[in-house]
């Protein structure tokens, strides 16, 4: 029997937590620490250098030799280069281990060779990185060994934002100063600042390492290119919470392990709906180290599969015809004093500050609903969004029977008498409990979903950072937060202005509210009705980021320049362009050197096999046909393997930008859709010890 594993005295033991520096810090240092952590400001320099000692022996001590700035550039994954704590031998010859308070607070990695959309030219080559104090350095064991790890923001030599975490923090500020604002207004003194809190859950695949390393799709794309579907897929729906599999269930363990010595509050884990997916959700924490911790564990998932010879998929759709995989961002707002401003209460219709910012979301996600569809935008999400297993591409917000009750009331008669309570549910056993009913019920079609005491965004793609949706989320609440301080601080009578601001706000916004069935063509005509945005793919959603409306929006909270908008829509469309032109370069590769020389062998051998048996005697009328059938989908397919070739180095020759990043999406992918369609065919018709490619059954039901 292993030994049991004592979580309480693991979790948090490779990272340098606020106890450990208490522990190891002077106490004026770690008074200092606390004030910028909580309060902002800069650590002197004297300071900094006490922390950095005592962040370095801490590390030496646990087998660290290198240090890295750890961030998180516009690649969409983390980036890190390692230095040793080596410095000069002594006058002795001994090796002494030193990091200064320069060196935590600032690196210069070289910023030419990430993407800049412009931003910087190729030989402007500096740019730094800044240490965020706020979230806890952290111990990261490898193949090169131990490495201490320090979460930083990136910015180029004249200032610009290089990563996504810069923007995030900007965007953080903003929001707790405009919802200070609010809960000052309500009576709350003592609160100091708004945290957004979230909690991403964490969808994944696993697949088998062998069979993976066969498909060239996976390696090189993250996702399958070519395949027939399975005997079964998730028809039966046995799968979702289903028992999970030894071998997946000690992947688990493990996982769990990694990420709760790294301080991830790694809480729920089950089968998804697909088989092979699986889900790990943590608890709520602040934003920013919400966002550090889902890239660290993104890195685990990878990393820990490998040593169970499987291999951890994050695409948001790797196989076709099952569903694909996204991350359900849960995002809150609460005051440093224990205050949810996203709790309704016992009776929301008379919890005025809750319903004024619940309007004032109303009214945000209205306005920028564009801008949000945009922060959940990747490549792989197109495969995904507005299909039956995710919310649509259209903004939407469910409330659920409860407070869409409410809202009808107000707008109806600006006063909400009554609130719809959850009342009682009769299980019918008498050894059962009568369970207390929630007043209200879920909708799992809805893009962005209250869920009780926070929203539930649920486009977020599986592979992506959650740093842009929640840097989006905090920009467009603070705004709305701003303009209702603006008109409630001049108010002569306040109770009668925000009641009338209440009003006001849910009357025009409550276009966006809608509880039904977010998956149906009745709801894309009713969308279309109300004069909601429908952004089909990521190629249209990214010139969302610099109309004049999202320009005004965030550089009037400091989140964003001109600048950096259009540099980011620069850099999305070329990341577009190159990822399709990966994917159609892989599919050539795979139909020229293994999926068409495979049935062309196939295809003698049912030749040979009709020559054999009409010599025989016997009329081979089933060899002739499924030989006849081979031979004319391997036409097709030769055909559209053709037309890819052309139309791929076509686009490959366009200039980057907004056209090329369109033509890869209007003839590119349709060039790839059309020779995917002959080969899986094919798959379905050729002898399985002949198909060079292992199946969507031998992939997600062989683990």
């Amino acid at each position: 029997m292993s030994e049991t594993l004592n979580v309480e005295k693991i979790f948090g033991e490779n990272v340098f937590t606020p106890g450990k520096m208490k522990e190891r810090l002077p106490r004026s240092v770690y008074k200092a620490v606390k004030q910028v952590m909580d309060h902002g400001g800069e650590l002197s320099l004297a300071d900094a250098d006490v922390v950095a000692k005592a962040m370095k022996d801490w590390a030496v001590e646990k087998g660290a030799t290198h240090y890295t700035h750890w961030f998180q550039p516009l690649t969409g994954i983390t980036a890190e280069k390692h230095d040793s704590f080596v410095a000069h031998p002594d006058e002795d010859g001994k090796m002494i281990m030193e990091f200064s308070g320069k060196e935590l607070i600032k690196g210069e990695p070289d910023a030419s060779s990430f993407p800049s959309g412009g931003l910087r030219a190729t030989f402007e080559a500096r740019g730094y990185t800044a240490w965020d104090i706020t979230s806890p350095a952290f111990l990261k064991e490898s193949g090169s060994g131990v490495t201490l790890c320090i979460p930083t923001a990136f910015c180029s030599y004249t200032g610009e934002a290089l990563d996504k975490k810069t923007p995030l923090l900007r965007s953080m500020e903003a929001v707790s100063q405009q919802a200070l604002r609010i809960v000052r207004l309500f009576g709350n003194k003592t609160a100091t600042r708004v945290v957004a809190s979230v909690g991403p859950e964490q969808e994944y695949f696993l697949v088998d390492k062998e069979k993976y390393l066969q498909r060239k799709d996976l390696i090189f794309a993250g996702r399958t290119l070519f395949g027939a579907p399975a005997p079964k897929g998730q028809e039966m729906e046995d799968h979702y919470f289903g028992v999970i599999r030894e071998r997946v269930g000690s992947y688990m363990k493990d996982l769990n392990e990694e990420l709760w010595k790294l301080g991830v509050t790694a809480k729920t884990q089950h089968n998804e709906v697909a088989p092979a997916q699986h889900e790990l959700a943590p608890i709520y924490e602040t934003a920013n180290i919400a966002v550090d911790h889902n890239q660290i564990v993104m890195e685990a998932m990878k990393r820990v599969a490998v040593r169970h010879d499987l291999r951890c998929l994050l695409h948001e759709k790797p196989f076709a015809g099952v569903n694909g995989s996204g991350k359900h961002n849960n995002w809150s707002l609460g005051t440093d004093n224990g205050v949810n401003l996203l709790d309704p209460g016992e009776t929301p219709n008379e919890n005025i500050q809750f319903l004024l910012v619940l309007a004032c979301i109303l009214k945000a996600v209205d306005t920028h609903a564009d801008l949000l569809r945009q922060s959940a935008s990747d490549v792989g999400n197109d495969h995904r969004l507005g299909a039956n297993e995710a919310p649509p591409a259209i903004i939407s917000v469910f409330l659920g029977e409860q407070l869409e009750d409410v809202v009808k009331q107000l707008v109806e008669t600006g006063i909400a008498a009554t609130c719809k309570e959850g009342g009682i549910l009769e299980t019918g056993v008498s050894t059962l409990p009568d369970l207390e009913k929630d007043a209200t019920d879920r909708n799992r079609t809805s893009p962005f979903a209250f869920t009780g005491n926070k929203f539930e965004f649920r486009m977020v793609g599986s592979a992506d950072s959650i740093a842009s949706p929640n840097t989006t989320l905090n920009a467009i609440v603070a705004e709305a937060f701003c303009e209702a301080a603006d008109i409630l601080e001049k108010a002569d009578d306040f109770e009668r202005t925000v009641h009338d601001l209440i009003k006001e706000y849910m009357t025009k916004h409550q276009r966006i509210i809608f509880n039904g069935n977010g998956y149906s063509d009745e709801w894309v005509e009713e969308a279309g009705k109300r004069g909601l945005p429908n952004i089909k793919s990521m190629v249209e959603a990214v010139e969302t980021l610099t109309t004049d409306k999202a320009v005004k929006l965030f550089e009037k909270f400091g989140i964003f320049t001109r600048a950096e908008l259009e540099s980011r829509e620069e850099i999305l469309y070329e990341t577009y362009a190159k990822t399709i032109n990966i994917e159609a370069l892989t599919m050539i590769d795979m139909a020229s050197k293994q999926i068409l020389p495979a049935v062309i062998r196939y295809t003698k051998t049912l030749a040979d096999t009709v020559i054999a048996v009409r010599e025989a005697g016997v009329e081979p009328h089933v060899q002739a046909e499924l030989l006849k059938e081979t031979g004319a989908l391997l036409e097709e397919a030769r055909k559209a393997l053709e037309v890819l070739k052309v139309e791929d180095a076509r686009a490959a020759a366009m200039p980057e930008g907004k056209e090329q990043a369109y033509y890869y999406k209007d003839v590119v992918k349709e060039a790839m859709a059309a020779l995917r369609t002959p080969i899986d065919a094919l798959e379905m018709i050729v002898d399985k010890d002949v198909w060079p490619l292992p199946s969507y059954g031998d992939l997600m039901f062989e683990v």
